[in-house]
């Protein structure tokens, strides 16, 4: 339940699996390894040795009980054979790594799957660390919470909102709850996965919640002010489908082209991450698109007022096709990391 908490503020959907549910099939999986002939007694010990691999699975202990290899083999199975899983990535830490490559050769051995058909990886990532460069813990050397991570998240990101008076003329009290937990809770994911996850990385929310630089914060203000674009031009959703069907995109301008490449470039991002795993790919794509628009939108008016009025003159449609665009490929950009933007900020 205490971590079902967590698991609503990081918007998670999870099918919980102790290690209890696995104990059943436990005792199947040693005969099967028996049967097969891969089981050797060693000590009392019941151990299958892995071809390139020094340390052999210890499957049965000498008292009789079972290890995590013997669970780790028993959910591997289950994920391959029952639920007939085409992906399986395990996230666990980078101390793992042999143990994970074993079980999952074993896996492979026994012929449970043939990985030119079934992808098995493990997703290792390392150590975050405190601004003292050690590991990160409270000031009394406890290990951090992550449920107090996120509450100390929210209080900051509304202290931020309202050290910018979000609170009191721009926002209604229920954007302004949207707005903190959308720019607390993206920080923190985004904080985490804007890092190479193999490396080990220093925690700072004073950086996290900055505006400025490749942070949640500014792409999701990013994302806010490429929105309001068409509202502001009075262009609704039914406008902008019509004008995709008949408009002419006219890329007359250098930073229009460079825009349109760099929107271009999302497929190859996204094949990119699903071969590697590495989310910092897509952190670091979706910060070159909010920074690449800004300059597109510096240089080149998408809405034309008149100077005395402030009314509209003009609307160059193509181009509120191309903020259309980017916040489209924005919006997928977040909805892959786990990060809810919001209409108002």
């Amino acid at each position: 339940q205490e971590f079902q908490k967590i698991y609503n503020c990081l918007d998670i959907t999870i099918i919980e699996r102790g290690e209890s549910f696995y104990h059943e099939m436990m005792k199947d999986i040693v005969k099967e390894f028996e049967d097969k002939g891969f089981v050797q007694v060693d000590d009392g010990r019941k151990v299958v040795f892995v071809p390139g691999f020094p340390v052999p699975l210890t499957i049965v202990k000498s008292d009789g009980g079972y290890t995590y290899d013997t669970s780790d083999l028993a959910a591997l199975k289950h994920r391959l054979c029952e639920e007939k899983g085409d992906i399986l990535i395990y996230v666990v830490d980078s101390g793992q790594s042999v143990h994970f490559q074993t079980v999952f050769a074993a896996g492979q051995m026994i012929g449970w799957y043939d990985p030119k058909v079934t992808r098995v990886a493990h997703a290792a990532f390392g150590v975050v660390l405190g601004e003292d460069k050690k590991k990160f813990k409270t000031r009394s050397g406890d290990t951090v919470r992550l449920i107090d991570l996120l509450e100390e998240g929210l209080k900051r990101a509304m202290d931020k909102l309202k050290d910018k008076e979000r609170d009191k003329v721009v926002l209604t009290p229920e954007e302004l709850k949207a707005a903190q937990t959308s720019v607390a809770f993206g920080c923190i994911k985004y904080a985490d996965l804007s890092h190479n996850r193999l490396n080990d990385y220093v925690f700072s929310f004073d950086k996290m919640l900055d505006d400025r630089g490749n942070t949640a914060a500014y792409l999701l203000y990013a994302f806010t002010r490429i929105r309001a674009i068409a509202r502001l031009a009075n262009i609704d959703e039914q406008m902008l489908r019509k004008a995709a069907r008949e408009e002419v995109l006219v890329l007359d301008h250098e930073k229009e082209w460079k825009l349109g490449k760099c929107i271009l470039r999302f497929p190859e991002i996204l094949q990119k991450i699903l071969e590697d795993l590495l989310l910092h790919t897509l952190c670091d794509y979706l910060y070159e698109l909010a920074t690449t628009f800004t300059e597109f939108y510096d240089s080149c008016y998408c809405v034309e007022k008149d100077r005395q009025t402030g009314q509209i003159v003009k609307v160059n449609m193509w181009r509120l096709l191309l903020c259309e665009a980017t916040a489209t490929v924005m919006a997928k950009g977040f909805d892959i990391l786990g990060i809810k933007p919001v209409q108002r900020m």
